[in-house]
């Protein structure tokens, strides 16, 4: 039995392989040593990035039993445990500069951690993470693909996105229901979109609201004018879009208001 007594309402599955554990420690390229771990847990991860002497880590944990625990195994994290929710971190308090984040991902908070990276895109500049096998190859599916959906699309706009290997239920305690996947993002340089990013993010979740109709339908809430309404390219679907073609369709958007 576990240490630390898992809490499903906090959608805890502590990972008990380490060598799984090794080889997410080591996805981290160290470039941007400002390290956050995301849900430590008992710290099994933890323990390996501790072993990176470039990386200085900094671990938010919301779970009190957890940070109890760490900071009894972990001398090397006194003071650097904030016993927070993560979704309501100010990462800008922080350290300063360019930061990375790692972490098994809780999966009923997993999309919102990426919106919050999305939010911090200018210093967030890698991520390295395990979630639910279908979130992380969606995330990384190309356009074109079933599995291609918004997360994808706005996350792609900033980030080059690897899905670097799967994980069974079994090397979990308790063991989920459905397979892992580890991922790894790196900011790509684009500083910003060359087109509005709020319009691009309402244009990409409202065509992706109703992704089985073309674009046509899709964006009519939007009332587009009769020159953007023609265009060829609304007889797609929101999956066959690249994220290049989802920029231009704002600019275009953009330009005729």
């Amino acid at each position: 039995m576990p240490l630390v007594r898992p809490k499903k309402y906090l959608g805890q599955h502590f990972l008990k392989d380490e060598t799984i554990a090794f080889k997410i420690a080591e996805a981290l390229s160290g470039s941007y040593p400002n390290t956050i771990e995301i849900g430590p847990g008992m710290g099994v991860l933890t323990k390996y990035l501790l072993n990176r002497k470039e990386l200085d880590l900094t671990c938010i944990e919301i779970d009190k039993e957890s940070v109890d625990f760490l900071n009894k195994n972990f001398p090397l994290l006194k003071g650097k445990i904030i016993s927070e929710d993560f979704l309501e971190v100010d990462l800008a308090t922080i350290n300063e500069g360019p930061i990375s984040l790692i972490g098994n991902f809780p999966y009923n908070i997993s999309s919102q951690i990426f919106f919050s990276v999305l939010d911090n895109k200018n210093r967030v500049k890698e991520v390295v993470c395990m979630l639910q096998k279908e979130v992380a190859e969606r995330i990384a599916s190309p356009h074109g693909s079933k599995t291609y959906g918004i997360l994808s699309v706005l996350l792609q706009a900033y980030y080059s996105i690897e899905f670097l290997f799967k994980v069974p239920p079994g090397v979990f305690f308790p063991p989920p229901k459905v397979m892992s996947g580890v991922i790894r993002l790196t900011r790509n340089s684009k500083e910003q979109l060359a087109c509005d990013e709020t319009l691009f993010k309402k244009i990409v979740k409202q065509a992706f609201q109703m992704r089985r109709k073309t674009l046509r339908n899709a964006l009519k809430s939007l009332n587009l004018p009769a020159s953007i309404v023609t265009l060829e390219l609304l007889n797609k679907r929101a999956e066959q879009l690249s994220v290049e073609e989802f920029v231009g369709l704002t600019k275009l958007i953009e330009s005729s208001k």
